[in-house]
């Protein structure tokens, strides 16, 4: 069985983006122990899973405020998704659906 995060992990990792709150990609990743690349695949496979007004890209001012690094070599190549609650449900649903978790 695998250990429960504690809360004030994961209330970390909320924030407050276009009155929603949301979690991000990279962050939610570490939390289910995939890579971030493996997340976002998954979402892209079962995308109708995920309605637009649930899970957004981030802007690049959104990006800079919250100081997530993206690069053109090494790092990050695309703004993170965030995911609302409804949306971090249907995650673990298809994370765990796949053996991926």
């Amino acid at each position: 069985m695998k250990d429960l995060i504690p809360r004030e992990v994961i209330e970390r990792k909320i924030y407050l983006i276009r009155g929603r709150k949301v979690m991000l990609d990279g962050e939610l990743a570490g939390l289910y122990g995939v890579e971030t690349k493996n997340l976002n695949l998954q979402v892209k496979r079962n995308i109708k899973r995920f309605p637009e007004d649930f899970m957004f890209h981030l802007t690049k001012e959104e990006n800079l405020r919250l100081q997530i690094a993206t690069s053109s070599y090494g790092g990050r190549r695309y703004l993170p998704y965030a995911f609302t609650e409804q949306d971090v449900a249907m995650l673990s649903s298809v994370l765990n659906s796949r053996g991926w978790c």
